[in-house]
């Protein structure tokens, strides 16, 4: 049975939220709050620096490079230059799992490598301490690569970790060390690192193997970062399917599927915001056409298998993709059947990092479910309004602090997979290269996009819509929870998952399910709603 629900008025809420802010603060987050009208997009102002005494979901630069893109790789040490407490926070925080084929393959994610710098390495300096622990972690594991991660203090007493990655490499000849300058400080958001780490990567490793790997059509998949065992179903369903992965980029990921990665025909882009990069240089270089895909949802997988086979233009995948489609939708309709009655007509917000804001809208309306909010941490325009704008994005002073590579075709390896007339009867038959619609083409009208949400525009928002279920990170879960709304981690799933794939539609519809039925929720109190008889209400007043 459906549940309708009152819907506010979307303007005059803006407005509300707004005039609780002083002008200049009110001026520039309306710019970054908007309401969605899909028939006329609007502009929304984002990648800009959080305003300064807000509470911000954000994270740092260090953490979108080794946390997020780095750090789901099993055969590089990721080294840490900093203080303990910055390596500490990006081990095993995001759930990121991997399968070695072999009890004897290396394995480095559940280890945590940090140079813990002291004060007076501050005050004298750390290329010491860090060369030495770039010898030691050799000595002891003798991997293929090693990666040095530079975090705030490192920056601000200026170490120079690529001359120390440099002089590592050639004194052990057979581990690739290189660096990457990515102290928390740098750019607006985890955004900078995701794309310190795409340029890194592409300097360093991609293209140093160009062996043909055996298999009829070769990819690669961008952006998927194996939270849960997401690659794991993804993997499944490409191997029956006859396509042959060469790499992940990160999850699940080795050091040798990097360098060998050029080598493709097709590059998948999951995550836009995190490795587009990647994706574009690639391109450039040697010649991997790439199309934006999305397997999050039953039939976002079925269109996004559909349209990897067409592609190809091979008679037999697409029958056998078909015929997997077919056989895996019979099986999540049945799920999907128990689980509608409990969720149709609910309400969901989605405030997350890479393209998880957009992507999961899809699992909600298979759902029933009605996304009246969504947003995301680190985005740029394009990944809301789509790649189209990227022209009239202004760069700006925190933009320029990250390096652009210049790539050029490479003469011996570039070699064009697609000509003019292959593009456009790609395009006529529904996929086109290069692209990225964004968020908000396919959101409702009057529903909200908010870019760097803030706690309090959290607060209102919920205080508003009232909705069943929030979707956030570790930083919002338990305030959220206190107001009396379950909150549905997507970035580590809250030891659930997998949620990619048709496996994963079905694990996502039991769990969302079981959260909107119980009613546990409806019986919380938030502190200060308990305090509120006998404590004074606070005020404050701003100076215009």
């Amino acid at each position: 049975m459906s549940v309708k629900r009152f819907m506010p008025d979307a303007s005059k809420l803006k407005e509300e939220i707004l005039e609780k802010y002083p002008t200049k603060v009110a001026k520039k987050r309306g710019k970054g709050i908007v309401i969605n009208d899909p028939e006329q997009p609007k502009e929304i102002q984002a990648n800009i620096r959080s305003i300064p005494g807000i509470i911000t979901q954000r994270g740092c630069c260090y953490a979108g490079c080794k946390g997020v893109v780095l750090g789901p790789t099993r055969d590089i040490i990721n080294i840490v230059h900093g203080p303990i407490g910055c390596s500490y926070y990006a081990w095993l925080t995001r759930r990121n799992q991997t399968r070695p084929e072999t009890l004897e393959d290396e394995n480095f994610i559940t280890y945590c490598f940090s140079t813990d710098m002291q004060e007076d390495h501050v005050v004298f300096g750390g290329e010491k301490k860090l060369a030495k622990a770039v010898d030691e972690a050799y000595e002891l594991f003798h991997p293929k690569a090693i990666a040095i991660h530079s975090t705030c203090p490192v920056g601000l007493i200026g170490d120079d970790i690529h001359a120390v990655a440099k002089k590592a490499t050639a004194k052990f000849g057979d581990c690739n060390v290189f660096a990457f300058s990515c102290e928390g400080y740098k750019g607006v958001s985890q955004s900078a690192g995701h794309h310190i780490a795409n340029n890194g990567l592409f300097k360093h490793v991609i293209g140093r193997d160009n062996t043909e790997r055996e298999g009829k059509y070769k990819i690669n998949l961008l952006g998927e970062y194996n939270i849960g065992g997401d690659s794991f179903e993804l993997e499944r369903l490409f191997e029956e399917c006859g396509i042959t992965l060469v790499s992940t980029y990160s999850g699940n990921s080795t050091y040798n599927d990097f360098e060998n990665s050029h080598m493709v025909d097709l590059n998948l882009v999951m995550c836009h915001r995190s490795i587009n990069y990647v994706a574009e240089m690639m391109e450039d270089k040697y010649g991997v056409p790439w199309i934006k895909v999305n397997f999050i949802g039953a039939e976002s997988t079925a269109k996004s298998l559909r349209k990897i086979a067409e592609y190809f233009e091979d008679a037999d995948m697409i029958q056998k993709v078909n015929e997997v489609c077919e056989r895996e939708l019979s099986k999540v309709k049945v799920s999907l059947e128990e689980a509608k009655p409990k969720t149709d007509g609910r309400l969901a917000m989605l405030f997350v990092g890479g393209s998880r804001a957009h992507h999961y809208q899809e699992l909600f309306k298979e759902l029933g479910m009605k996304t009246v909010a969504a947003g995301y941490e680190f985005a740029h325009r394009d990944d809301y309004e789509g790649r189209e704008v990227i022209p009239s994005i202004k760069i700006d002073a925190d933009s320029k602090n990250i390096e652009e590579l210049k790539v050029a075709q490479d003469p011996e390896l570039y070699k064009k997979r697609l000509t003019e007339e292959d593009v456009a009867e790609m395009k006529e038959k529904g996929i086109e290269f290069a692209d990225y619609k964004g968020m908000m083409p396919d959101m409702d009208h009057q529903t909200f996009v908010i870019d760097d949400i803030t706690h309090y525009e959290t607060h209102k928002l919920i205080e508003a819509y009232n909705p069943d279920v929030f979707c956030a990170g570790i930083k919002e879960k338990y305030v959220i929870q206190k107001m009396g709304v379950p909150l549905k981690q997507l970035h580590s799933y809250d030891y659930g998952g997998p949620y990619a794939g048709f496996e994963g539609a079905v694990n996502f519809y039991k769990d969302i399910s079981r959260m909107v039925s119980s009613r546990a929720w409806k019986l919380v109190k938030a502190p200060w709603q308990k305090e509120k008889e006998t404590t004074p209400e606070i005020t404050a007043t701003y100076v215009a």
